[in-house]
């Protein structure tokens, strides 16, 4: 961790310049500062929760006086309240804002957190036995971590019974439940209300776009699996938006700034409709999520018509580029294993198989918040152990 070297104020008190031990520098706006305080009159010191309004802050704020008491503590002083707080030096680190990014003014960036993949993760898709990470934190946290590093990761070595999809989503959150149901069947079915319970082939897509707030993860766990197809097939589309980007950047634009609708019926028991576009971005171009399902691509009734022409066109591109082989890794799930995707991000499909044999799948919803709630928390007792918090 790196520690605090020196520090200047800045424009008569309204900033702060800190230089590290490794030479970087980071300014820090008072009021940014100040707004984050973490004196127990300003954050409750139980759930860390803000005690102040902003309107209840000086708008003149500014530092009047500016100590570094060791490395790791910096002491400051805040006018016109004459108000001292002292601040983790670790923490300033943590969440300085004034860096360099290498991703500024590019569309669809993603950070460090995110890494994208192709045909040749096929062999490097994390696993984890579900008894190993049910038993040892350290082996769930890098589970999860996969998952929100990559958007995808197997698990092996489950029970094979019914519901046991449960019992993983259980290991970090809780089920989404929705008109499936806690948790849905995915088998071949004479009237089916959604194409997955058939044995056609599914060109890869997200799912439930149609819902708002959309599901994050999705999981599908394998009970019988004796037929010829079947197999999964899972393309990262942001990775695929990486491509748009960089062969028809114009294409790109126009997803992220049109409505799609998408909408589902089933029986006539439930409609359910979103709009939204199917790439979305930050205000600062952050790639956020994909929605991307032919299925349920209801009218597109909010486009005008001098775009419609362009969207159908980035449309065909964006499909075009999503099914290129060098982008899809394939498997087929096994009895007692299972796979997750972040389903705002990682497209799944299947080959089609034939009605002969046995095809048993088991499909659940959960959010991801939870999933890197207890991701940060196993991190955060981790890093304690090793004393390095």
């Amino acid at each position: 961790m790196l520690g605090l070297s020196n520090i200047e104020t800045l424009m008569q008190g309204k900033a702060l310049q800190v230089e590290w031990d490794d030479g970087s520098r980071s300014r820090f706006h008072s009021i940014w500062l100040r707004d984050h305080s973490p004196d127990a009159d300003t954050l409750s010191p139980g759930n860390r929760q803000k005690l102040v309004r902003i309107q209840d802050l000086p708008s003149d704020v500014r530092i009047e006086r500016a100590i570094v008491m060791d490395q790791h503590r910096l002491e400051l002083t805040f006018g016109p309240e004459n108000k001292t707080v002292i601040f983790d030096g670790g923490w300033l680190y943590r969440n300085r804002y004034d860096k360099p990014r290498d991703d500024a003014g590019e569309l669809a960036w993603t950070g460090p957190a995110i890494t994208r993949w192709d045909g040749g993760f096929q062999n490097d898709l994390p696993a984890a036995s579900f008894e190993a990470a049910r038993q040892n934190p350290q082996v769930l946290r890098g589970w999860l971590a996969d998952i929100a590093r990559y958007g995808v990761a197997k698990m092996t070595d489950m029970p094979i019974e019914s519901e046991a999809i449960c019992g993983v989503v259980e290991l970090f959150g809780y089920v989404r439940e929705t008109n499936y149901g806690r948790f849905f069947e995915v088998r071949t079915e004479v009237n089916p209300v959604n194409l997955a319970y058939t044995g056609l082939g599914l060109q890869v897509h997200t799912d439930n776009p149609y819902r708002d707030p959309v599901p994050t993860l999705q999981l599908l766990s394998c009970l019988q699996n004796t037929v010829d197809g079947g197999d999964s097939v899972l393309v990262d589309s942001f990775r695929a938006v990486e491509i748009l980007r960089g062969e028809a950047p114009e294409l790109l634009a126009v997803l992220a700034s049109q409505p799609a609708n998408f909408t589902y019926s089933g029986n006539g028991d439930v409609h359910l409709h979103s709009k939204r576009p199917m790439i979305e971005l930050g205000p600062d171009s952050e790639l956020l999520a994909v929605r991307f399902n032919n299925r349920s691509l209801g009218p597109l009734t909010d486009i005008p018509f001098d775009q419609m022409s362009n969207f159908y066109n980035a449309y065909r591109k964006l499909a075009e580029i999503m099914e290129r082989p060098e982008l899809a890794i394939t498997f087929k799930l096994r009895p007692g294993e299972l796979f997750i995707v972040d389903n705002t991000r990682v497209t799944h499909g299947r080959v089609a198989y034939e009605s002969t044999g046995s095809r048993w799948l088991q499909g659940a919803y959960a959010d991801k918040d939870s999933l890197l709630s207890t991701l940060a928390v196993l991190e955060h007792n981790e890093d304690a152990k090793k004393g390095t918090i």
